[in-house]
C-alpha cells in the first residue's frame, strides 16, 4: 500500500527487517556506521529519536527525491539510567540483574527522511520483569549471546518467555521497531 518511495531500511538489525517486512512494503538494507553518542540531560523519549536522527545524517546528500530512508534506535531505561548494548558476558550480566524484578521502560526512536522533508517520533512501552535467578541469567547469556541488543535482552527469545510478566505497550516496540506506528506515519508521507 505504500509504493510512493524506494524505502531503504538502514539498519544491521534482522528483528528490525523481519518487522519491516512484515508491512508487506519492499526495501533495500543501506548502513552507514555512525557513533551512537548523545548528549547529556536528554530527556529518555528524545535520547533514541536524537540517535536515529544521527543515523539518518550520512544518506543527506545521496537522497533521491522518490527515496525514504527508515532508521531507528531503541534504549532500555531504568532507574534514571540508559542500558545500552552490553560490551560482554559480565556486562550482560550485570544488566539482566539490575532488571530482575523491576519494571523498565523501552523507548525506540524512529526517523523516516526524504529529501523534502524529516519525520521522527517514539515509541515507549513499559515492561515488568520477574525476579531472575543467576541460573536463569547464565543459561540465557550462554545460549543466547544478546550482545547486539539493548538491555542484553531479545523479548523474542527464551528470556522473553520466562521473565516478562507484564507488558504495557508496543510488543513490537520492545523487538526494536513500533511497527503500527511507523505504519502510520508511513501512511501520512
Amino acid at each position: 500500500m505504500i509504493t510512493n518511495y524506494k524505502i531503504i531500511l538502514a539498519s544491521k538489525s534482522p528483528r528490525r527487517k523481519e518487522l519491516l517486512g512484515g508491512l508487506d512494503v519492499p526495501f533495500d538494507v543501506i548502513i552507514h556506521e555512525v557513533d551512537e553518542v548523545f548528549p547529556e540531560g536528554l530527556p529518555m523519549e528524545e535520547i533514541p529519536v536524537y540517535l536515529a536522527k544521527l543515523k539518518a545524517e550520512p544518506f543527506y546528500n545521496e537522497l533521491k527525491s522518490d527515496t525514504l530512508v527508515i532508521t531507528a534506535d531503541t534504549i532500555v531505561w531504568i532507574d534514571g539510567v540508559v542500558l545500552g548494548k552490553p560490551n560482554d558476558y559480565e556486562h550482560a550480566a550485570k544488566m539482566l540483574r539490575q532488571l530482575s524484578g523491576k519494571k523498565h521502560v523501552v523507548v525506540t526512536g524512529v526517523c523516516l527522511t526524504t529529501k523534502e522533508k524529516q519525520v521522527a517520533f517514539s515509541a515507549t512501552t513499559d515492561v515488568y520483569f520477574k525476579d531472575l535467578t543467576d541460573e536463569e541469567i547464565d543459561y540465557y547469556l550462554k545460549n543466547y549471546h544478546p550482545y547486539d541488543k539493548a538491555g542484553s535482552y531479545g523479548v523474542q527469545e527464551w528470556i522473553g518467555y520466562i521473565a516478562i510478566e507484564k507488558i504495557e505497550g508496543s510488543y513490537f516496540n520492545v523487538m526494536g521497531l513500533p511497527v503500527q506506528r511507523l505504519y502510520e506515519e508511513l501512511i501520512k508521507l
